[in-house]
């Protein structure tokens, strides 16, 4: 699979991406865009990651800097789970042990996919701090070892004014949950 994008369509989404960017300030308020842009030009693997995140209805936007990296870091910024990446199980093992009425994938091989990370817990907590997000639908979450050994995940929402993180087997699925990614450029 190709993994670049033609100039007329990184010219389309450098576009969406920057009146995104400026629409919301405060979750960038010491970034500016053209280190943002210069950073996407020289990596076009990153770009058609990012191509991949907008078109599944992630609404992807710079929210931070690595401070120990350098890295600008992009997340879905949907208020709910992205559309185009719902109905998924956890992982694969998960989906494998459905016997019945498996889902057409599962978040965390088409995580690996598109080329960006499941939030962690901590992740989570910090884009909830940037806005309100998945209040009707939910997100899974990257689950610890210790927690997947045992034949569980971890998916967030925002409900009752507050973030909450829960469990579930990895083999469930249902139509309001789905993941939000993380791209590191």
């Amino acid at each position: 699979m190709k993994k670049e994008l033609s100039a007329a369509q990184t010219q389309s989404l450098l576009s969406v991406l920057q009146h995104r960017f400026e629409k919301n300030k405060k979750r960038h308020a010491q970034i500016e865009w053209s280190s943002v842009v210069t950073r996407l030009e020289k990596s076009t693997s990153k770009l058609w990651s990012l191509e991949e995140m907008e078109q599944t209805g992630g609404e992807p936007d710079v929210v931070g800097v690595d401070p120990k990296s350098g890295e600008i870091l992009f997340m879905d910024c949907s208020v709910e789970s992205p559309s185009g990446r719902r109905s998924f199980c956890y992982d694969k093992e998960g989906w494998e042990s459905r016997k019945e009425h498996r889902p057409e994938n599962n978040a965390v091989d088409a995580a690996s996919e598109m080329g960006v990370e499941l939030l962690n817990e901590e992740q989570y907590y910090y884009l909830q701090s940037l806005g309100t997000f998945d209040t009707k639908t939910s997100s899974w979450l990257k689950t610890p070892d210790s927690v997947r050994k045992l034949g569980g995940s971890l998916f967030g929402d925002f409900r009752y004014g507050q973030v909450f993180i829960y469990h579930n087997g990895a083999q469930s699925y249902y139509a309001a949950r789905g993941f939000r990614g993380l791209l590191r450029v």
